[in-house]
């Protein structure tokens, strides 16, 4: 790999991907089609995830240089908690493709404004706390991807957590950063609670938080190797994208493509052929992926066992601790003696589970869809 010359930095080059997608069905039944996770406040801070992605990405790139991808059925909502968001950065899909399509599709419209063109993606749900120690692993990530590798940035483990995948590290890259830079080995898919132990007193493995920094046209032609027809669609939809032939195309093209994760198109193979690196971050990451750790977010510092979550929430607890999540102020939750306990209170739902098993409300998900439960979805 070699640097490329270009006229401008690299970090004046960066565009900034926020895919704004799924449904997080582990949150069920706060989050739903409808309403999906990153358009909800779940960190009683007033804003929703999404807005806090922009405000992150904010002092790394200016407006002009925000990309947001989402669903057609949540464009009206993502243009009112981003008023900044230019019409022309606004990629909608008419329906979900998963990972690759819709980081594929920036990417693609990126490399024709711009051949020099680097791409971040952060997703727009995920939780981060020390965004100086954020700024500075993008900038580093940069630097990586400006010389033609494609970079993710990895988290240092606090626990062994089993909902999140891993990144094993190899030799550093002090030709690429003076530190924190890794050759990554492999990624690993979330383990269980023996093998995360044994990955956090190994030193060697990182979380992986999803984010994947490259040139437009690297990360393209790599997905191109495992996906080949998927990319010479993507780049037919961007050439025709802001003119007359674009909706045609759209139409045409976009039911065709499958939905595969981009860890499976770009990750994975790119790691085993050495092309993948990996900026070790020190700032606190989660992906808020279920009650449990919302319920953990929400505790943390502030001296109590049990977390409330809603405007208006009326809760009564006695020796209890976990999560209530409820925005009803005319009904109360009282909770005496029950220990790490989660309950929802929705309109039309009341879920009540344990945080032990709050990874398992997406199988309740599931089985919902298979007995016509779909209208609460």
């Amino acid at each position: 790999m070699t640097e490329r010359a270009s006229t401008s930095s690299a970090i004046e080059r960066l565009t900034c991907v926020i895919p704004a997608g799924g449904v997080g069905s582990r949150l069920w039944p706060l989050s739903r089609a409808s309403a999906p996770k990153f358009l909800l406040d779940l960190t009683g801070s007033g804003d929703s995830l999404l807005r806090a992605t922009w405000e992150r990405l904010s002092p790394i790139a200016p407006a002009d240089r925000i990309l947001v991808v989402t669903g057609n059925r949540h464009r009206d909502s993502v243009v009112e908690q981003l008023p900044e968001l230019l019409p022309h950065n606004l990629i909608t899909e008419s329906e979900p493709k998963d990972s690759s399509a819709a980081i594929g599709l920036a990417a693609a419209i990126l490399e024709l404004r711009d051949p020099d063109a680097i791409l971040g993606s952060f997703a727009a749900d995920h939780v981060i706390r020390g965004e100086v120690l954020f700024q500075r692993a993008v900038a580093t990530a940069v630097q990586a991807a400006d010389q033609g590798y494609i970079a993710t940035i990895g988290i240092h483990p606090s626990h062994p957590a089993t909902g999140f995948g891993y990144i094993s590290c190899g030799g550093a890259r002090g030709d690429l950063a003076p530190f924190d830079v890794y050759d990554v080995t492999e990624f690993v898919e979330k383990p269980d609670a023996a093998t995360a132990r044994d990955y956090l007193a190994s030193g060697g493995y990182l979380w992986n938080a999803g984010m994947f920094i490259a040139r437009a046209t690297v990360l393209l032609d790599q997905m191109a190797l495992a996906e080949p027809e998927m990319v010479r669609a993507l780049r037919e939809i961007a050439a025709a994208w802001g003119t007359k032939r674009g909706a045609e195309a759209r139409e045409r093209l976009w039911p065709t493509l499958p939905k595969i994760a981009i860890d499976y198109t770009v990750a994975e193979p790119a790691a085993a052929a050495g092309k993948m690196v990996c900026v070790a971050a020190h700032f606190d990451w989660d992906d808020v992926g279920d009650f449990a750790s919302v319920a953990t977010l929400l505790t943390r510092g502030r001296g109590s066992d049990l977390a409330v979550l809603g405007d208006g929430a009326q809760v009564l607890s006695d020796a209890s601790s976990g999560i209530v999540v409820s925005s009803d102020s005319d009904r109360l939750v009282a909770l005496v003696g029950v220990e790490d306990v989660v309950v929802v209170d929705t309109a039309d739902v009341l879920l009540v589970t344990s945080k032990s098993r709050a990874q398992d409300v997406k199988n309740l998900v599931n089985r919902m869809k298979l007995s016509g439960g779909g209208h609460l979805l």
